[in-house]
C-alpha cells in the first residue's frame, strides 16, 4: 500500500511505520512547553528521525481533555516556522495536526505532506483545502469537543458507531473530490471514550483495517493506560508499547507515539514475526 505525497514522493504502508509527535504547544498533556522554541523543536525532530520515525506530526493546539482553544494566528505562528525549517533540513514526511482550514493551507505551503484532523474535516473550509491540495488526510473520530469530551461519553456499540462515523466521513470526502487512496482513518482513542470504549476499539481494531483504508492508531501515554495501571504520564512507556504492539499485530499502518526509538523496535519485532526477519 503506497500513499502518494506531494513532490512526487510516496510512503510505503505495506508494513507499519512510526509517526513521531511534535507538539509546539504550552499545554499538551505529555510534552507541553518542551518544544516551543525553534531550536528545541528541531532537535526533537532530528532525534525522532534518527530513532526511526518516518512521519513527524506537528501540532500547535492541544486537544487533551479540558484543553482551551487556540486562535488561528497563534496556531499559525507556532507551526509554520517549524514546518518550514524541518522541510529545509530533513527528508521526511510532515503531517500537520490541525482542524483549521487556514492552518492546513499554510502548513501545506510551508512543506507539510498530509493533514491529521481530529475533527475529520468538519470545520469550515477544511474539506475544501483537502480537495484543493490533494494531500493525504487522516480522519479521526471524536465524540464531543476537547473541553468536554470526557464527561461521561456514551455509546450503544462503540466499535460500530465509530466505524460508521468514519466511513460516512470518508464517503463525504470522496464525494467532494478527495481521492480514496488519500484517506486514512483513526478511531480516536481517548477522544470521547471511557476506559471500556478504548479497549473495545483496540480489541476490534482489525475491523477498521478491514475497511480498506489505512489506519492510524494513537494511544501513546494516554489515560487509557494511566487509568488502567494507575500510573502517571511519565511511567506509561510499557503500556504504550503494549498498545503499539497490539495495534501493529492487528494491521494498523501508522503508529503515532511520543517514544519513537522504543516503538520502532517494537514494530521491527512485530514485522519480523509477520513477514520474516
Amino acid at each position: 500500500m503506497l500513499l502518494s505525497l506531494p513532490r512526487q514522493r510516496q510512503l510505503n504502508l505495506t508494513r507499519p511505520v512510526v509517526m513521531g509527535i511534535l507538539n509546539i504547544t504550552p499545554d499538551s498533556f505529555s510534552d507541553g512547553g518542551k518544544h516551543q522554541q525553534l531550536d528545541a523543536a528541531l532537535r526533537q525532530a532530528e532525534q525522532m528521525l534518527n530513532d526511526g520515525a518516518l512521519i513527524l506530526d506537528i501540532g500547535g493546539e492541544s486537544t487533551r481533555p479540558g484543553a482551551n482553544g487556540v486562535n488561528e494566528q497563534d496556531e499559525l505562528a507556532r507551526v509554520v516556522p517549524i514546518i518550514s525549517a524541518i522541510r529545509q533540513r530533513f527528508d521526511c514526511v510532515i503531517s500537520i495536526d490541525t482542524s483549521k482550514a487556514a492552518v492546513m493551507s499554510a502548513a501545506i505551503q510551508a512543506g507539510a505532506d498530509m493533514i491529521n484532523d481530529v475533527r475529520a474535516l468538519l470545520e469550515p473550509g477544511a474539506l475544501d483545502v483537502a480537495v484543493t491540495s490533494q494531500v493525504p488526510v487522516c480522519l479521526m473520530h471524536m465524540q464531543g469537543a476537547p473541553r468536554s469530551m470526557q464527561h461521561q461519553p456514551q455509546y450503544h456499540d462503540v466499535v460500530a458507531e465509530v466505524k460508521q462515523f468514519l466511513l460516512t466521513r470518508a464517503a463525504s470526502c470522496e464525494q467532494a473530490g478527495v481521492k480514496k487512496a488519500n484517506i486514512l482513518l483513526d478511531p480516536g482513542f481517548g477522544f470521547g471514550k471511557n476506559l471500556t470504549h478504548n479497549y473495545a476499539l483496540l480489541q476490534q481494531l482489525s475491523q477498521f483495517v478491514d475497511t480498506g483504508y489505512p489506519v492510524l492508531a494513537g494511544m501513546s501515554r494516554k489515560s487509557m493506560i494511566g487509568q488502567l495501571l494507575n500510573i502517571p504520564i511519565n511511567e506509561r512507556l510499557a503500556g504504550s508499547l503494549a498498545c503499539a504492539t497490539i495495534a501493529a499485530l492487528n494491521g494498523a499502518q501508522i503508529i503515532r507515539v511520543h517514544d519513537v526509538k522504543e516503538t520502532v523496535q517494537v514494530v521491527r519485532v512485530v514485522t519480523a514475526m509477520q513477514y520474516g526477519a
